[in-house]
């Protein structure tokens, strides 16, 4: 009974992530855009929880969720539109486009179906969280740090930008 609950757990969270990107791309509304964009990194780390992830989960929650989608949504609030309705315009090559990648789903379906995989040997990783805090903060403690001041001069431009320039 498990395993039938996991399948179909599986399958409502797939669908809901891919309506929901299909639902990013296609909506005129950029607002409804950038909500839709949020549902579907949730629905993504609900998909790394199914699989054992529950860190890449917590981050994908944290910095997609959270940090990335309110930067999109105060950016298209931001930006000076005269009707937010009809804001993502129809285009004459979105044909061709849907053309283009309905042709790379069948290429990377048939590129997976015709894989021979070989399962892994090693179980799950009981201790995800510890073993990747060790790793960031030993072997890769440069790159780390300049992440943290990449996102520090991030935040501050950013602050910068909202508060606006002082006219003299």
């Amino acid at each position: 009974m498990s395993e039938l609950v996991f399948i179909a757990a599986f399958y409502l969270l797939a669908a809901v992530t891919v309506a929901s990107a299909l639902g990013v791309v296609l909506k005129q509304n950029l607002v409804h855009s950038a909500l839709l964009l949020v549902v579907c990194f949730i629905g993504v780390s609900g998909l790394y929880v199914m699989l054992n992830a529950e860190f890449l989960a917590a981050v994908q929650l944290l910095v997609y969720s959270g940090a990335i989608a309110v930067i999109l949504v105060l950016g298209v609030m931001l930006t000076r539109r005269r009707s937010m309705n009809e804001s993502n315009q129809n285009n004459e090559r979105s044909f061709r486009a849907a053309a283009l990648g309905t042709a790379l789903l069948a290429v990377l379906v048939g590129a997976i179906a015709l894989t021979p995989w070989q399962h892994s040997a090693a179980g799950a990783l009981d201790h995800a969280a510890p073993v990747i805090a060790r790793a960031l903060l030993t072997d890769y403690m440069v790159a780390f740090e300049v992440a943290a001041l990449l996102l520090l001069a991030a935040m501050v431009g950013a602050i910068v930008l909202a508060k606006g320039v002082e006219e003299e």
